[in-house]
């Protein structure tokens, strides 16, 4: 079993990866890259969901530091570029 926030390697396409404990107790593959995000205005829609250093999901927008709500990550499988193949129990 994984803990939460630490590194590794995904299986599918050879690149690094953090994993995030989620609020939900569940661990997650990240990008490491830090990504700096600001929350939509009320009734907008966000462009993407980021992870939070914290474990919180939220849909946000990229931003500059200089005028960031928050810091994340994205998801390792919204950019993982390898081949995901799900073996079937007979």
């Amino acid at each position: 079993m994984r803990a939460g926030n630490q590194f590794g390697t995904c299986v599918h396409c050879g690149r690094q990866i953090l994993w995030i404990r989620t609020k939900a107790g569940k661990n997650m593959p990240v990008n490491p890259e830090m990504i700096s995000y600001r929350l939509p205005k009320a009734g907008i829609k966000a462009s993407e969901k980021l992870v939070t250093q914290n474990g919180e999901v939220v849909c946000a927008d990229r931003a500059d530091s200089s005028q960031a709500d928050g810091f994340g990550y994205i998801s390792h499988f919204a950019t993982c570029t390898g081949t995901r193949t799900r073996r079937r129990k007979s």
